[in-house]
């Protein structure tokens, strides 16, 4: 995108991008994050076995990021991005209805495969084309708050669903198993739509079709390696994606510590999305003033504080209006951190016609904490049951945060120096 006005073809193109972004992770993650609760009694399953599920997604999520990325530099995004939301709508059949375990974790493996193998590097060059030269803090800031206002509408819409089948005091099991099938199902459906539109409508000009044609070769992936922006943004995105999951169990400490009701629970699990569309737009407009790696320092300090505020056991029953501003505090930096782990790569001097190669790379090993810390997660959880769980998991966040920071500083002073 330059800096003219941008057309309604542009405009459509990364509103696009925003519904596809977070439709195709609405059903791996997005639920189980508003409703971590109900999933484990609707499943029969503690926090440890979910933290599985998340890791065989990792696994083959892992794997995926590595050969997909090459993938997204040789085949247009609406392709790729299409079918990844068409297979992973269809998926939503079967998690609606109340497979095994067993089932359960062969169907996250089936998610790592058609969210990543197909999708992700294929959307992240697409953002990055369409921010063009002058624009890259706005194009991921407006990716993942356009996301993150899609996943909070979605979560909202999930709420509601849930509700009319739900009281706020009594539920049975039965009851519950209903609710959240329809959750599924809607979800499903919508997913499956926006993959339609996304096959069909995701057009791209002529310029922009030029860099989707760069064939696979070794010597690519031997150029990417040889960047050492490439490893910094290694560690950060593993730093930063360690706090991304642990949102998800800020749903499940307002029910857990707080002592909220499921729905009210659910509700909290909803705001904290509602916070991500904003830290993104303002983000992304600030990073294109400045240098996007400074606000990405920022980020893991915030996290940082955010991290030591739910460790150190200050929250309690009592303390509602601290617990929000507590989370207030966490999400501030762990989604700003996430919004511009991508939009640094023009500071980092990487090749935008090797933008599906390097973000392969960079998510091998960025993205190993969809191995880890979901089982991480789930066996301080399960551990020591209650606050204390909670607290290990926080002291988690902090210490990633410490490593992200100077990860962070490092990038910075490596692409100032080089400027």
């Amino acid at each position: 995108m330059n800096n003219k006005k941008p057309s309604r073809r542009y405009i459509a193109y990364i509103i696009l991008l925003i519904l596809a972004g977070e439709a195709v992770f609405i059903l791996p993650f997005v639920l189980a994050r508003v409703f971590r609760a109900t999933v484990l009694e609707v499943f029969k399953i503690n926090n440890t076995e979910l933290g599985f599920c998340f890791s065989v997604y990792g696994i083959v999520a892992v794997f995926s990021y590595l050969f997909g990325g090459p993938l997204a530099d040789r085949f247009p995004p609406r392709k790729l991005m299409g079918t990844a939301l068409i297979l992973t709508a269809l998926g939503g059949l079967v998690y609606a209805s109340s497979p095994t375990f067993q089932i359960l974790i062969i169907l996250y493996g089936f998610w790592g495969f058609t969210t990543i193998f197909l999708f992700w590097s294929a959307m992240i060059k697409a953002t990055r084309v369409w921010g063009g030269n002058d624009n890259q803090g706005k194009a991921f800031g407006f990716l993942d708050g356009g996301r993150g206002l899609v996943g909070a509408l979605f979560g909202l819409l999930g709420v509601f669903v849930f509700s009319l089948f739900v009281s706020e005091t009594e539920i049975s099991s039965e009851v519950q198993l209903k609710a959240f099938h329809y959750v599924v199902y809607t979800s499903s459906a919508l997913v499956a739509i926006i993959g339609v539109i996304v096959l069909f409508f995701l057009k791209i000009d002529k310029e922009t079709e030029a860099t989707s044609h760069e064939k696979i070769t070794f010597k690519n992936i031997k150029t990417v390696l040889k960047l050492p922006s490439v490893w910094l943004l290694m560690v950060i995105i593993i730093c930063a994606y360690v706090g991304y999951k642990i949102t998800d169990i800020f749903s499940l400490y307002a029910k857990d510590v707080m002592l909220y009701s499921e729905v009210d629970a659910a509700k909290t699990g909803t705001f904290l999305l509602f916070i991500r569309p904003i830290v993104g737009v303002v983000i992304g407009f600030l990073a294109d003033r400045s240098r996007p790696s400074i606000y990405l320092c920022i980020g893991f300090v915030l996290s940082f504080f955010g991290g030591i505020l739910f460790a150190s056991g200050i929250l309690g029953q009592e303390t509602d209006i601290l617990f929000f501003l507590s989370i207030i505090v966490t999400a501030v930096g762990v989604y700003a951190a996430r919004v511009l782990y991508f939009a640094v790569m023009k500071e980092g001097n990487i090749p935008l016609t090797l933008t599906g190669t390097a973000v392969g790379i960079i998510s091998f090993i960025g993205y190993t904490p969809e191995v880890f810390a979901g089982p991480a997660i789930g066996y301080f959880l399960d551990g020591s049951p209650g606050e204390a769980g909670h607290q290990q998991v926080f002291w988690m966040l902090t210490i990633f945060s410490v490593i992200g920071l100077f990860a962070s500083i490092i990038f910075y002073r490596n692409s100032k120096s080089k400027s």
